[in-house]
């Protein structure tokens, strides 16, 4: 493979979608509570040259079960169409460690992870003593994470951290203590996986928090740094909003969305 430059592909790789929720369920403060509001569920894959990241892993097919979220297909599948096989992951991104975004680590066995310390804390302190605040994580997947550093694969950062050149980390809270983003070089810009700063557009955008949330403040500060971060607005890719199929171009299956060159129309209003 080609030589690294600083200037990365991005895809979207959607495995599961529900759709089975309303907007009560998306946004703290609307008028429009009980229509319906589909969520999309994404890992995302980041290539320049010879280097490949993943960013979060999704959740396996017990975790699906256990929590009656089926699941459309393994995250380590969801990779086929790149070539790769889960053993080919040797770094990944984890955006915090909800469920969604970290119940695949024991399917990238080999992987380095990157993880805000904020997060670990987090996960492994007293504020899961609350069934609440509990309720987004599973206990297996943090033993995951904590397995790894015990391995030497997990690398914590405090903040704002470089991982690759053109790939930079920023802890952003609110959703989750140690949620980060994750900003990228690409063709067009500086690009922000949000992940679940902003689930939807509209989160960032009308400034509506989403329920699930542990700092408010930082929620709605965040909003503000993930606009700060990325060349333009259009180039923030929130973590759940279907809208990411729908005006980005159709990657190498139907799963998948290549974003790095921008998306092709106009974000909904």
């Amino acid at each position: 493979m080609s030589a690294t430059t600083g200037t990365w592909e991005v895809h979207a790789i959607k495995y599961a979608d529900r759709n089975a929720r309303t907007r009560a369920d998306s946004f703290i403060f609307d008028d429009n509570h009980d229509a319906p509001h589909a969520m999309d569920y994404f890992m995302w894959l980041l290539r320049d040259g010879a280097r490949t990241i993943l960013v979060d892993t999704g959740y396996d097919h017990a975790e699906a079960k256990l929590r009656g979220r089926p699941i459309r297909i393994d995250p380590g599948e969801a990779l086929a169409p790149f070539d790769l096989k889960p053993d080919d992951i040797d770094e990944v991104i984890v955006t915090h460690l909800h469920y969604d975004h970290a119940g695949g680590l024991a399917l990238f066995p080999k992987a380095h992870l990157h993880l805000q310390a904020a997060e670990m804390a987090f996960a492994t302190g007293p504020c899961m003593c609350h069934d609440t605040l509990r309720a987004p994580f599973t206990a297996g997947h943090i033993c995951e994470a904590v397995l790894r550093l015990y391995q030497g694969k997990l690398t914590f950062h405090d903040g704002d951290a470089e991982i690759a050149d053109g790939v930079t980390v920023h802890c952003i809270g609110g959703h989750s203590r140690g949620l980060q983003a994750v900003r990228v070089r690409t063709q067009v810009g500086w690009m922000v996986l949000a992940s679940d700063a902003a689930h939807y557009y509209e989160n960032f955008m009308a400034r509506k928090p989403f329920p699930i949330v542990v700092d408010l403040q930082n929620m709605m500060d965040g909003f503000d740094t993930l606009q700060r971060l990325a060349s333009r607005p259009e180039l923030i890719i929130p973590g759940h909003d279907p809208i990411v199929g729908q005006i980005f171009p159709m990657g190498l299956a139907a799963h998948v969305r290549r974003l790095d060159a921008g998306p092709i129309s106009e974000i909904p209003k």
